[in-house]
């Protein structure tokens, strides 16, 4: 056949012609989201989902019918735009739940296109063209004419009926895969999209009555211990905690020829209590996440961000654990209160004050709130005007400069990167931690000068990664392997720092065990002498306990955990998982078990079924 035929074939046979512009899209897509990329299978996986919607368009349209393909088009485009997008920031498809949450994305635009590679909008190079050829009367006349003839209804039946059919086959035998990535592959992304539309229902929960501390410790082999280590070493001081936006591990004791990128930081974790096996636990809300895993030691929902699927909830918290035992509670951060719903997040953990941007002010603004030096130094005075009052306080600093997309402002700059760091992410990255760390010293000699240091405990980490392994490009990837001596894994990526200064029985350690944000709770009671005899936790006390086991949701595939000296990343399920050594040593010996796995599945489960059912605060206040 003749190209001129075939272009007549595609131009009068609508059905033909925008499948074939679908499927150049997918290929796109599969490129950038999937390992393995483009395979003869993703014509079998995305056409059908495609053909299925045309041949309704055939059915149904007597009139306008490319009006509605190029709608239809237009959204299936979309869709597959927004699954480049996110991939590129979390590793994870989107979904539509996830889409829904979009309100949040315009306070974070610049975050959103600094992840864009210019060819992804090659996606929408032919609505651009269709749109041009609109506008031009006589052409679109003629193609209105010629798209508007009838297709022969048995082809249509016949496409339709074997549309299904491949899409049944796609869907029906991975409903079951735990990978999200793996089994948006096997069904193809427009399958598994809609199969998540219509598969959405209620989990079954456990009987609360059945959610007990207990079981919970027998999940995560803790053994209570007879005599607790540092138990009430820090008892009736004031409880700091501050939580470092996108501070990954790697920058702890880190110098580039030479030049020690965060030195105030690394002076407190020399001098300290310093755990180096230490990971995030969030999800898509991010530091909003952090704050309340760390607030509850409880785990995020399945999906969404726990300031909108739980803030409603009576949560038990640090909070109102240490407001029973007469302390001030209150949280900092520099955003708006409303951004991911933290004033209702706030009710729910029992903060007794919230400073957000209202008390802060617009002076010296960077990317969507003041910068950590005017965070520093407001809060560091606020600290001492509560001090004043003779009660012990519990203060939940959130810094927020040093956020992504990293384009920190020329004036705020305190260091000079060699050449090949200029014009990258991660350069850009340091460059901003650099500057988060330089506030922090303000911060650490205010504190210290007011009098406030030495009567208070201070615990400080990571709220989430900062540099994804999807976000980088080649030379991102290069720069992270001259950091690392090896290249750069998602164990690396998840790894945050975790530090506590008690400065009145100061004392230089570093500890290997393994632990998560969802153990800063139980430790800290253990600190300042706090029982959790009557409150459901899943973290531990990491100064007592050295087995763990941590389950992983959403920047890694549902399945996913941290135990032993691996983290686990699930595929269909368990045995075709991947095992990836926590020390980065590529070895690759086997050390996670299905046990284990089993049971981080049943605490999450169990973490869902209790927060699920707890009552809600709204009704308690009506």
């Amino acid at each position: 056949m003749s190209s001129v035929a075939s272009k007549r074939i595609l131009s009068t046979r609508p059905i033909l012609f925008f499948a074939f512009i679908m499927l150049l899209k997918s290929y796109l897509t599969w490129m950038v989201v999937f390992e393995d990329g483009v395979s003869w299978t993703t014509i079998l996986k995305e056409v059908p989902f495609v053909l299925i919607v045309f041949c309704l368009i055939e059915w149904f349209a007597s009139k306008r019918k490319l009006v509605y393909y190029l709608i239809a088009n237009l959204v299936m485009t979309l869709i597959l735009f927004a699954v480049l997008m996110y991939y590129k920031y979390y590793g994870v498809i989107v979904t539509y739940f996830a889409l829904a949450q979009v309100n949040q994305v315009t306070a974070v635009k610049n975050s959103v296109f600094s992840l864009m590679d210019p060819y992804y909008l090659f996606i929408f190079t032919d609505i651009i063209i269709m749109a041009v050829v609109l506008f031009a009367r006589k052409k679109a006349l003629n193609w209105k004419k010629e798209s508007s003839k009838k297709e022969n209804k048995r082809l249509v039946v016949a496409l339709f009926t074997i549309s299904i059919g491949l899409c049944l086959f796609n869907i029906l035998p991975n409903r079951a895969s735990m990978n999200e990535i793996v089994k948006a592959e096997q069904m193809g992304i427009l399958n598994y999209e809609a199969y998540m539309i219509f598969s959405d229902k209620e989990m079954e929960y456990v009987d609360p009555n059945q959610i007990t501390q207990l079981k919970i410790d027998t999940l995560k082999n803790a053994q209570p211990p007879i005599q607790p280590v540092l138990y009430k070493s820090a008892e009736g001081k004031n409880l700091i905690i501050l939580q470092m936006e996108s501070f990954q591990n790697f920058l702890v004791n880190l110098k580039i020829d030479g030049q020690e990128i965060t030195p105030n930081f690394n002076k407190l974790v020399n001098e300290n209590y310093y755990f180096k096996h230490f990971y995030q636990q969030v999800g898509q809300g991010n530091t909003s996440d952090a704050e309340f895993v760390v607030n509850s030691s409880l785990y995020i929902p399945p999906r969404g961000a726990a300031t909108q699927m739980y803030a409603d909830k009576e949560l038990p918290s640090l909070p109102k654990l240490l407001k029973a035992h007469g302390y001030d509670t209150t949280t900092f951060h520099t955003n708006v209160v409303e951004f991911w719903n933290r004033g209702e997040l706030y009710k729910a953990l029992g903060f007794d004050r919230y400073y957000d941007q209202k008390f802060f002010g617009h002076e010296d603004t960077v990317f969507f709130g003041p910068s950590d030096e005017m965070l520093y130094a407001k809060t560091a005075a606020e600290l001492e005007r509560m001090s004043e009052s003779g009660k012990p306080f519990y203060s939940h600093v959130i810094s927020m400069t040093a956020h992504h997309p990293f384009s920190l402002p020329e004036d705020k700059t305190h260091m000079t990167l060699p050449d090949r760091y200029e014009g990258t992410f991660v350069g850009d990255y340091i460059r901003s931690q650099n500057y988060a760390d330089y506030a922090l010293g303000l911060f650490v000699q205010d504190l210290k000068d007011r009098g406030i240091w030495d009567n208070s405990l201070i615990v400080m980490y990571g709220d989430h990664l900062g540099l994804p392994i999807y976000s980088l490009d080649r030379d991102d990837k290069e720069l992270m392997a001259e950091i690392y001596g090896r290249e750069y894994g998602y164990t690396d990526m998840i790894n945050i720092p975790f530090v506590i200064i008690n400065p009145s029985a100061p004392e230089a350690k570093v500890y290997d065990q393994l632990g998560g944000q969802i153990d800063v709770l139980p430790t800290v009671a253990n600190l300042l002498g706090l029982s959790l005899d009557n409150q459901i936790h899943f973290g531990q006390d990491l100064f007592n306990q050295t087995y763990n086991v941590l389950p992983q949701r959403y920047y890694l595939p549902s399945g996913s955990f941290l135990s032993s000296q691996e983290l686990f990343m699930s595929g269909s399920g368990f045995d075709d998982g991947k095992h990836l050594p926590i020390a980065g040593d590529g070895i690759n010996e086997q050390e996670a078990t299905e046990d284990e796995y089993q049971r981080a599945l049943e605490l999450l489960k169990l973490s869902d079924s209790y927060v699920s059912q707890l009552p809600s605060w709204k009704k308690e206040e009506k």
